[in-house]
């Protein structure tokens, strides 16, 4: 079990470094001028292959998540509400990962309208994520 557990924890923070990183792409996207196309290019590029490793990341995080829950029956039975509180935290970073992928489909089309600060701040929301996620895993207030 600390070998699954191990793994899912190296998994779930490179699935976060990319939630971290990826928005931070968008904040230089949002700033770049309409006539540095090369500039945009490149971002782009970096942000889809980003994406892309980030969610290949995420699959063995949840897999391995899903087998310390139902194999080894981490989280479950009485006592045990922390672990539906992460597991909700789990589908607000999936909603999140989805939203940056969305997001990106909207920079590729050239539609997105949001300012540089709307991204800084929407760059915020994972971080909050890892502390919930992490605080209801260690502490287990409930």
């Amino acid at each position: 079990m600390l070998w699954v557990k191990a793994l899912h924890i190296v998994f779930v923070a490179s699935w976060f470094a990319g939630l971290f990183y990826l928005p931070r792409i968008f904040v230089n996207l949002a700033m770049v001028p309409p006539e540095s196309i090369a500039e945009r290019e490149r971002l782009l590029l970096m942000a889809q292959k980003l994406l892309r490793f980030t969610t290949i990341l995420a699959v063995p995080a949840l897999i391995l998540g899903l087998w310390l829950w139902l194999g080894y029956g981490i989280g479950r039975g009485p006592g045990n509400g922390w672990m539906h509180a992460k597991l909700a935290v789990v589908v607000l970073v999936l909603g999140y990962h989805h939203a940056c992928s969305a997001l990106l489909k909207k920079f590729v089309r050239g539609q997105s309208q949001r300012s540089h600060v709307w991204y800084r701040w929407f760059n915020e929301v994972p971080v909050l994520l890892l502390l919930a996620a992490v605080i209801l895993v260690v502490v287990k207030p409930f």
